[in-house]
């Protein structure tokens, strides 16, 4: 068995900016075929940066709805090669006769969001109502937003990567997971939440990426009530999270955000009444 490979590595490279050239290095993210196996069986083989594997492998499984709780699975058990890594779970059986039912392996790209998906169908199933309420304020989402880029060492090392993070009033940033695939680093957190017994519906979970319709189903399917990201969502995300109930806030920067459904979670302060 070989041991895990760094998540970042300094990679010589010869420059040219304003007319000059010069050698160096630069810090650069690895990233790694994941093969994720349920007793025996490899379900999908993703490309990840190679850090908070067992992290990964617990959120991934609760966010394709593979299982509902980390109490159900086994592992996980990180075995490392030369041609990668396998994350090896067990899973009850009535778990695993759905996985076969349904199991495509394949090999995605960073951070392919469908996967074991093999009809359209199957790519619309209904999404959980989430009726989690944090209790967040504009100033919170703000504070929030702010709090995740100086808790990302991957991405001030490379540039390179995306996080998720988690914050809940009154504690904070809770958690932030990195990787090269958006989908990955939100899986990591999830399992992350999972494994420290938090609940995801009582904060807001924070992207640094765009907003597509696997993270909304992602995010649906652990509970998440907000979630707030620095890019725009997808038409269709939009759709989604207006039908799963989930507060989406998008385009979060310095100077605020713009909230695209359900912004009754979100309330301003009540103005104080001026002294008489």
């Amino acid at each position: 068995m070989s041991s895990l490979p760094p998540p970042s590595l300094r990679q010589s490279r010869l420059s040219y900016r304003g007319g000059e050239h010069s050698q160096g290095e630069r810090a650069i993210p690895e990233e790694t075929p994941v093969a994720l196996t349920y007793d025996g069986t490899t379900y999908a083989v993703m490309m990840a940066t190679p850090a908070d594997l067992e992290d990964f492998a617990v959120g991934f499984t609760l966010t394709e709805g593979i299982c509902t709780s980390a109490s159900e699975i086994e592992g996980p058990e990180i075995v490392s090669s030369d041609a990668g890594i396998e994350v090896r779970m067990w899973i009850p059986p009535e778990r695993g006769e759905a996985v076969t039912a349904r199991r495509r392996a394949l090999t995605g790209p960073v951070g392919c969001g469908l996967c074991g998906i093999d009809s359209l169908q199957a790519a619309k199933t209904p999404l959980p109502q989430v009726t989690a309420d944090p209790g967040v304020t504009l100033a919170m989402i703000s504070d929030a937003v702010a709090s995740l880029p100086s808790a990302q060492p991957l991405s001030l090392e490379t540039r390179a990567v995306h996080a998720a993070g988690f914050w809940k009033p009154g504690t904070g940033l809770v958690a932030v997971r990195e990787d090269v695939g958006r989908h990955n680093a939100l899986d990591k957190l999830a399992g992350a939440l999972a494994r420290a017994g938090e609940d995801p519906g009582q904060g807001v979970l924070i992207l640094t990426s765009r907003v597509s319709v696997e993270l909304i189903q992602k995010a649906a399917r652990i509970g998440i009530g907000v979630l707030a990201a620095i890019s725009a969502p997808t038409a269709l995300a939009v759709r989604e999270a207006d039908a799963a109930g989930i507060t989406l806030i998008a385009v979060a920067r310095a100077d605020g955000f713009e909230i695209f459904t359900h912004p009754r979670r979100v309330t301003a302060p009540t103005p104080r009444k001026a002294a008489r």
